[in-house]
């Protein structure tokens, strides 16, 4: 079978998207990739932002190919399905452009795993993958009817129809993927990365995925939920072929980069810098010099509040007080060049309290953030904390919700995001 597995030509114009907007390598259709082309698939892989192709110019492509199946992210990578776009215009516009030319259409993201019905409307595909996708994707060409392929779902006579739950890959053995080497000359972006100077190409990398904690405001229900690590075998032999490459950072994409001393160790001998998203009250020094002396130039610890209450309130389940952390996180600093404090906005941090606790940390170099507004996605205990179970219209009451609840935004942010409504219009795809 020929499948054809597109990122879309990402564009953030009135969103409320506050992740990274620089091109990121599209690790979940790496994987798809791997797995079709084990079971003898051909495929084509492309990345609207890596080779700067339109959507127009990504549909004549898939359309040139002549697939049996084209599959389309609605999340520009997996680093960022729990802070997806709430929007589909892209992908819609995209599908959109191919029309019949690509086969039967799949679509693979947070959207579809969440609110299947929604994500089959507004992108008008044929079946839409519900949980991690990579297995599901290597099932779907393997089978002549869909029928029977499991986390998946249709429409049948119009009424939504699923199979099964939500997929959780086996993760574990993953084979090392291999990049196109014009994909990695086009990453030069080092992500989350401030200090100097920056050497070599970028990438990201996987050592394990999903998270022994259930913050309430974390997007990770329906995928990337129960903690895996990955085979430390083939993670080295992806990293070492990325610096082959010319690959001077990579950035795990892992939830939460727990204290695992073998990495650490193995990249201690390698030319290599990183960065990571981590806890940082589960660090101990030593193991804080440790990850200094392996390459990690960028921490990004999520402390959200800076007191207890407001940490419990956030379900965080974290033991130690406010002072405890900051002393971990500037014993951090010590190692590594750039530390930061993850804040979000919570009701029970007075602004004061916020002020000093940012002045006594940036003393120190570690960087804390302006409190970033919550959104409700539909994947995170916050959002079912509120209305229950996503439905057809979880999106837009997300929405609205966030757009009511702040007057200001992060500084990633439009000054003033537009309704769902609105965003999804332009594409055709409003529900």
């Amino acid at each position: 079978m020929k499948v054809a597995l597109v990122n879309p030509s990402w564009n953030y114009d009135g969103s409320i998207y506050f992740g990274c907007r620089q091109p990121h390598l599209p690790l979940e259709l790496g994987y798809c990739r791997a797995l079709l082309e084990a079971d003898g698939h051909e495929t084509l892989m492309l990345d609207g932002q890596l080779q700067r192709l339109a959507n127009s110019e990504l549909a004549e492509t898939v359309a040139a190919f002549g697939p049996d199946m084209t599959v389309v992210a609605t999340a520009p990578t997996y680093l960022f399905w729990r802070c997806a776009p709430p929007e589909l215009r892209i992908p819609g516009d995209l599908l959109r452009r191919l029309g019949a030319r690509g086969g039967r259409t799949v679509a693979v993201g947070p959207h579809a795993s969440a609110t299947p019905g929604p994500t089959l409307r507004k992108l008008g595909v044929d079946l839409v993958v519900r949980g991690e996708c990579e297995e599901v994707v290597a099932r779907l060409a393997a089978s002549d009817t869909w029928e029977d392929v499991a986390s998946t779902a249709v429409f049948d006579d119009g009424v939504v129809k699923t199979t099964s739950g939500l997929h959780a890959s086996a993760f574990i053995d993953h084979p090392p993927l291999r990049w196109p080497r014009a994909w990695l000359a086009a990453h030069r972006h080092h992500h989350h990365r401030f200090d100097e100077p920056q050497i070599g190409l970028g990438a990201e990398v996987e050592a394990s995925r999903g998270c022994p904690y259930n913050c309430s405001f974390c997007a990770k229900i329906d995928f990337r939920d129960a903690y895996r690590r990955r085979n430390l075998k083939h993670v080295l032999a992806e990293i070492d072929g990325l610096i082959e490459q010319g690959v001077g950072y990579i950035y795990f994409i892992d939830e939460i980069f727990l204290p695992q001393k073998p990495l650490l160790e193995a990249l201690v001998e390698r030319d290599v810098r990183f960065g990571v998203q981590t806890r940082i009250d589960l660090w101990k020094p030593a193991l804080l010099e440790l990850l200094g002396q392996a390459g990690c130039v960028s921490i990004e610890a999520g402390l959200e509040s800076l007191t207890v209450e407001g940490r419990e309130s956030l379900a965080k389940r974290c033991r130690l007080g406010t002072e405890e952390l900051a002393a971990l996180l500037i014993d951090a600093r010590r190692y590594v060049p750039f530390v930061q404090a993850n804040l979000i906005g919570t009701v029970g941090d007075e602004p004061s309290l916020v002020t000093y606790w940012r002045a006594h940390l940036q003393e120190h170099d570690v960087w804390a953030n302006d409190p970033v507004p919550l959104y409700p996605y539909p994947s995170s205990p916050s959002y079912r904390a509120l209305w229950g179970e996503p439905d057809d219209k979880a999106w837009e009451r997300a929405h609205e919700y966030y757009l009511a609840q702040f007057g200001a935004f992060s500084d990633l942010q439009d000054k003033r995001p537009s309704p769902l409504p609105q965003l999804e219009h332009a594409c055709g795809c409003a529900s």
